[in-house]
């Protein structure tokens, strides 16, 4: 059978909990996927590691936004590092990128050399990198395990034309690990167009809030949101994308 990977991004214990039950590969931890997820609390990974037997990476991001950081953000990334590897992640999902857009290697070499042995992985700044070949051979001189991309789009689909030439040109140096509105249908198109076996999916689904008193008016997060429809995993969904894969097989 030919490697493949099915990476789950949860941003609760529920979500992790389910996406383990279904047999997924790993987590990609964070918190607040709403806006793309940052860096989760050490509460949430503990409490991971305590209820699923499953591989955890953790998002490194400090906050919304671009990904180029002044220097108490890239402080607050080493400090992230270090307490992760401490506390036993498998891996790390970082990136840092400079004003000209190109990859700050520089700095991804410290914050490679703080993660130790733990995995590393660039994630989706390599979607808003100028050069998307250049980054992927920096990535690879670092030592870096895995890119997270969408092909520098904003789903995999649209970007399959820069997945397949990013998969060839890898040439199983790095994990070419395709995200963006992956599901069961893209999954089944992507495979043979791209020839990639590794995806990133959240596989979420609205769940709704056990409040049964709700307060009109008083939203205090992102105002397109409702705030008793909670994003949650379906393990349902990964259950079907991990069978995907399972019939994936070298031609």
């Amino acid at each position: 059978m030919k490697y493949s990977v099915l990476e789950v991004c949860a941003d609760c214990v529920q979500s992790a909990v389910n996406a383990d039950n279904a047999g997924a590969d790993r987590i990609e931890l964070c918190s607040n996927l709403v806006i793309g997820g940052v860096t989760p609390g050490m509460a949430l990974f503990k409490l991971v590691k305590k209820y699923t037997d499953i591989k955890v990476r953790v998002l490194l991001r400090p906050r919304y936004g671009d990904y180029c950081y002044n220097a108490y953000e890239f402080e607050q990334l080493k400090e992230e590092v270090q307490m992760y590897r401490e506390l036993g992640a498998d891996g790390v999902v970082m990136g840092i990128l400079r004003p000209d857009g190109r990859l700050d290697v520089e700095r991804m070499s410290e914050l490679k050399r703080l993660a130790g042995n733990m995995d590393t992985a660039l994630h989706r700044a390599f979607d808003a990198c100028i050069n998307p070949m250049e980054t992927m051979e920096q990535a690879i001189s670092l030592g870096m395990k895995t890119i997270l991309t969408g092909g520098q789009c904003g789903s995999a689909w649209d970007g399959r034309e820069m997945l397949k030439e990013l998969y060839e040109k890898s040439a199983g140096r790095i994990e070419i690990l395709a995200a963006g509105g992956i599901n069961v249908k893209v999954m089944d198109k992507l495979i043979p167009l791209t020839g990639i076996t590794s995806y990133h999916m959240s596989g979420k689904i609205e769940v709704d809030s056990i409040m049964t008193y709700r307060k009109a008016g008083s939203s205090m997060g992102l105002p397109e949101r409702d705030e008793y429809a909670l994003w949650q995993t379906s393990e349902e969904k990964v259950k079907k994308a991990v069978q995907v894969l399972k019939n994936v097989s070298i031609k």
